[in-house]
């Protein structure tokens, strides 16, 4: 004997939302002619969390190519990161600009 959908015994399997994930954001510094390399170095290990090696690696990288990817974010955490790097440049006079663009 077939269960029909109407069979009180029939067993539904209920429908599982998967979680989206939030939208990420790369942080990115950019390359200026005044702000010294060692600064840049000091605000990735002390905003990013990278090695010293890391750090340099992204300093080079801007330094090259006008831009360095600093770490990959949800947006909230990423708008933080670029405030953080921005006020602690704004607050030692270097004109180091950070900004954020959707991954």
């Amino acid at each position: 004997m077939a269960n029909s959908p109407n069979d009180s015994n029939t067993i539904l399997k209920p429908e599982i939302e998967k979680t989206k994930l939030p939208p990420m954001f790369k942080v990115l510094l950019l390359n200026d002619d005044y702000t010294p390399m060692e600064f840049v170095v000091e605000c990735i290990e002390r905003f990013f969390n990278k090695s010293r090696e890391q750090a340099t690696k992204i300093m080079l990288q801007v330094h090259t190519e006008g831009v360095g990817i600093c770490g990959i974010y949800p947006q909230d955490i990423a708008e933080t990161k670029m405030h953080q790097v921005l006020n602690f440049a704004k607050e030692l006079q270097h004109p180091l600009q950070c900004t954020i663009e959707p991954v």
